[in-house]
């Protein structure tokens, strides 16, 4: 990947890894824009998105992009209200119909058309499969440190963290079988594969600048 040219890079990430936040901090420091499902959610629902409205409103503005990207400040408040409603579940992987799946890939691949980004879940690695300068990380943990991790943030008992992460490992597993046919643990669907084991965010965010340059 270079980083002198226009970039995607698309990070999947076991629930309880640290993955999201490693991919906020690489974000920082390559000074380019963090998408994740719950901004690309508010994203939709701001404009009420579908791809039919997408190609109308790059028909009827030359400005489209400037006018969706000033969304983008809206969008990330919206964004902490929708973690916290479904945060402990991640239930948008459950709730993803076809036209939402289409929805999101459009929105997805317009946004890297005009902007190097960083993205986590949502397909990334499928989506931009065939892009000319595009890096798939996929960010895993032992088990342990993610029961340790969603018992902290989720303010759960260990069974109950337990459960959580059993059902969106089969939620999200269940996605990437349906949209993309094959299987996120899949190692020949990413350029780097990375355990948390032993790792700080920060720790594995620079381990990651190393590998880009």
């Amino acid at each position: 990947m270079n980083k002198n040219e226009k970039f995607v890079i698309t990070i999947n990430r076991e629930l309880g890894s640290g993955g999201r936040t490693v991919g906020e901090k690489l974000a920082a420091k390559l000074g380019v824009r963090f998408y994740d499902k719950a901004l690309i959610k508010a994203l939709e629902e701001k404009y009420n998105l579908t791809v039919e409205e997408i190609e109308n409103l790059k028909g009827r503005n030359h400005s489209w992009w400037a006018e969706f990207a000033r969304g983008f400040i809206l969008a990330e408040k919206s964004k902490a209200m929708y973690y916290n409603e479904i945060s402990a579940l991640d239930e948008p992987d459950v709730l993803t119909t076809d036209e939402m799946y289409k929805t999101e890939k459009k929105i997805l691949s317009d946004i890297a058309e005009e902007e190097s980004c960083i993205i986590t879940g949502r397909l990334g690695f499928s989506v931009f499969a065939n892009h000319p300068n595009h890096m798939s990380i996929l960010i895993q943990a032992p088990m342990e440190q993610r029961i340790q991790r969603v018992m902290k943030k989720q303010m759960l008992s260990r069974e109950a963290a337990e459960e959580v992460i059993k059902k969106v490992d089969k939620m999200r597993e269940r996605y990437v079988n349906k949209y993309a046919k094959t299987s996120r643990y899949d190692t020949r669907n990413y350029d780097l594969v990375i355990s948390m084991a032993g790792h700080t965010e920060d720790e594995v965010a620079d381990l990651i600048m190393q590998y880009i340059k």
